[in-house]
C-alpha cells in the first residue's frame, strides 16, 4: 500500500478503505485558533522527547522522500515534525504514519519544526469505517484549525481517544461529535458557560428561548437576532452532556455549527460539508 500523501489529510490504511465507501479525505488548510493560549515554550520545545502517545492529524510531502507531519500528542499538544525518508518504499515509517492509529513517538530538536526519530504502532483500537471514518477526519480538521501548536491539552487528547473509540463502536455520531466540539471549545478557552444568562447573571431557565453570543454566552432571544434560537433546556442538557431529547440533538447541532464557524473566523470545514451532504452531522 502506498502511503505517499498529497496536501490532504492522510488516507486511512488499506484495511479500512477497502470497506469504507466514502469520499476521499478533503484538503485542509491549517489556521490559527482565534484566541489560542500562549504556548509554554520551556515545556514544549525541548531537545529530545521519547515515547510520547500521539496520533497523526495531517501530513504533506517535504522534498523528495520526506513528510512533514502534524502530530497530536498527549503532553505536548499539536507538534510539527519532519519524518525523513518516510516516502521511501522500504522506510519503517511508511506504514506507521497513518491517521487514527495510536502511536508511540519520539523526536529531537529545539525549533518549532523538529525531527521525528521513531514512531511505533501501539494498537488496541478498532479501525474507523464508512461514516465513522469521515467523522474522524472531521475531528482532525477541527484540531488542526483550532489548536495552536505546542500548547498541551492532555484532557482533550484523552477525549479524542475516547471519541475515536465511540465512533469505532458505532455510537451515534451526532451525539459523539457534539460532545467533542464542546470539549474542544472549552479546552481552547472560547466556550461560554451555557447555564447562566449573561444579561441577568441568573441561571438559564428551561422554558425560555435563548440565543448564544459566541463571545459572552446565552441571553434571551430578540426578534432581530440572526443567531440560532435554542431552548434553555437544550443549553442545560448540553452542559451536562445529556443528548437523549430529540429537540436537544437538533438544536445543539445548529448551535455548535454556528459557534465552531465563529471561532474559525469563517474558514470552511471541508469534512463538515461532506457530512452535511450525507445528513450525518
Amino acid at each position: 500500500m502506498s502511503t505517499t500523501p498529497d496536501a490532504t489529510l492522510d488516507a486511512p490504511p488499506a484495511a479500512v478503505t477497502a470497506e469504507a465507501d466514502v469520499p476521499a479525505a478533503p484538503v485542509i488548510t491549517p489556521a490559527p485558533a482565534k484566541r489560542p493560549r500562549a504556548p509554554s515554550r520551556e515545556r514544549t520545545i525541548g531537545t529530545k522527547v521519547a515515547g510520547q502517545p500521539a496520533f497523526v492529524l495531517h501530513s504533506y510531502p517535504y522534498k523528495e522522500t520526506s513528510l512533514i507531519i502534524d502530530l497530536f500528542t498527549r503532553d505536548f499538544g499539536r507538534v510539527a515534525l519532519i519524518a525523513k525518508g518516510a516516502k521511501r518504499p522500504h522506510s519503517q515509517l511508511r506504514g506507521v504514519l497513518q491517521t487514527f492509529q495510536p502511536l508511540s513517538s519520539s523526536w529531537v530538536g529545539k525549533s518549532e519544526l523538529r525531527t521525528l526519530t521513531e514512531a511505533e504502532w501501539v494498537g488496541g483500537m478498532l479501525p474507523l469505517e464508512k461514516t465513522a471514518l469521515l467523522c474522524g477526519f472531521y475531528l482532525n480538521e477541527l484540531l488542526v484549525k483550532l489548536l495552536a501548536r505546542d500548547d498541551a491539552h492532555p484532557a482533550l487528547f484523552d477525549h479524542y481517544v475516547s471519541t475515536l473509540n465511540q465512533l469505532a463502536h458505532n455510537e451515534p455520531a451526532s451525539i459523539v461529535l457534539r460532545k467533542f466540539e464542546r470539549a474542544l471549545l472549552k479546552e481552547t478557552g472560547v466556550a461560554a458557560d451555557l447555564t447562566r444568562c449573561v444579561e441577568t447573571r441568573r441561571s438559564v431557565q428551561a422554558d425560555v428561548t435563548y440565543v448564544v453570543d459566541p463571545e459572552r454566552g446565552p441571553r434571551p432571544e430578540r426578534a432581530a437576532d440572526p443567531w440560532p434560537r435554542v431552548a434553555g433546556k437544550t443549553l442545560l442538557d448540553m452542559e451536562c452532556e445529556n443528548y437523549e431529547d430529540v429537540a436537544t440533538q437538533a438544536q445543539s447541532k445548529q448551535l455548535m455549527r454556528f459557534l465552531v464557524a465563529h471561532h474559525l473566523n469563517g474558514a470552511p470545514l471541508n469534512t463538515r460539508q461532506i457530512l452535511v451532504d450525507l445528513s450525518q452531522l
